[in-house]
């Protein structure tokens, strides 16, 4: 019986590393499928003109080296290093070639690069490369410093706002018994079934009357007021800390305030956290709010300034690129960060 016990549990064991292999091979490549997008984006960025719409695409950015090559281009080609005009020896077989005279001529400090011809092309190989003039163009034809700026201030006062007003709304509506809590909850809730282009007018309206129009207040303002979604995760989270802790806060002589900043606001860090990455990545991205409300262009966000950049200048795809890299890498590394943090804010419960 009990060898019996050892093989089903071997079995059983063997079966699960099995599906867990599966399981992480399937998530490796969807994650390779749904990366590439921001793999092409960043190789774009660093092509030149002439060799981002070529086909087949550049897996690695290249550019254009001309020299002078007495005989015909075959497929391989020794060249310079610094990839200016001049001397270069045809290969036939990079490895296996036998003649002196590649060899004499090839310097050391290339052996073992080899760089792709076209055939039938007589003046020019190609040469990997990083072509960063893309950014420096970019960041030349806008003030993206300026836009980046503007933003940044955006985002951290939307940060704090609705860090402070959903947390605070969020206890009052889990740890705090009250008539009428439940029904004001559904309320709030009821107000995330309204789609942003149903107050779209009446805010703006009202921004009008208050003279808050071309400033950042209408983008900062309502962060303080509260976040339905915010508020329904953190109280969701708030209400699966034993009461127990609260009760003996209060026993100690704690006012609500002194337990929401002693007790309770320690133990929801994962979900402050994540509630506060939620605003970042939202503020960040948004391009409806300040296109309504900012009209100067030196008050532009990040998003205003990319989305100028494409009607002035779309044509030029490298520079193109090379501003929307500069806007989507910092997301991409905070995110790839803070994502142990934003899982914990979702999954954990308040006490570890």
């Amino acid at each position: 019986m009990e060898s019996d016990r050892k093989m089903v549990g071997h079995g059983a064991s063997q079966k699960n590393r099995v599906t867990t292999a599966i399981t992480y091979a399937a998530l490796t490549v969807f994650s390779i499928v749904f990366s590439l997008p921001f793999l092409w984006l960043l190789m774009t960025s660093f092509k030149p003109a002439d060799r981002i719409s070529v086909s087949p695409p550049d897996l690695i950015p290249k550019k254009i080296v001309r020299v002078k090559i007495g005989g015909e281009l075959r497929d391989m080609v020794w060249v310079r290093h610094d990839g200016q005009t001049g001397k270069a020896a045809v290969l036939r077989n990079v490895e296996n070639s036998n003649d002196k005279w590649v060899r004499a001529l090839a310097p050391k400090a290339l052996r073992g690069k080899e760089f792709a011809a076209s055939v039938g092309q007589k003046d020019y190989v190609l040469s990997p490369t990083l072509h960063v003039q893309n950014y420096v163009e970019g960041l030349s034809t806008i003030p993206f410093g300026r836009y980046v700026l503007n933003t940044l201030i955006i985002c951290a006062a939307c940060v704090v706002g609705v860090l402070l007003s959903s947390s605070l709304v969020a206890y009052g509506l889990s740890r705090i018994p009250w008539r009428g809590r439940d029904l004001l909850f559904f309320v709030i809730l009821a107000t995330m079934m309204l789609p942003y282009q149903v107050i779209m007018v009446p805010m703006f309206a009202i921004f009008v009357r208050l003279g808050w129009i071309d400033t950042f207040l209408p983008l900062t303002v309502p962060a303080f007021l509260g976040n339905a979604f915010f508020i329904f995760l953190l109280r969701q989270f708030f209400m699966s800390i034993p009461n127990d802790l609260t009760d003996a806060a209060r026993l100690d002589g704690c006012n609500e305030l002194q337990v929401f900043r002693r007790v309770i606001a320690p133990l929801a860090k994962p979900a402050l956290a994540t509630v506060a990455l939620f605003t970042f990545l939202n503020t960040w991205n948004d391009f409806l709010g300040p296109l309504i409300y900012l009209f100067d262009e030196r008050k532009y966000t990040v998003s205003l300034g990319l989305a100028m950049f494409l009607s002035q200048y779309g044509s030029y795809w490298g520079r193109l690129m090379a501003v929307s890299a500069l806007v989507t890498v910092p997301i991409v590394v905070l995110f790839f960060f803070t994502q142990r943090t934003f899982i914990q804010g979702i999954t954990l419960t308040g006490m570890k």
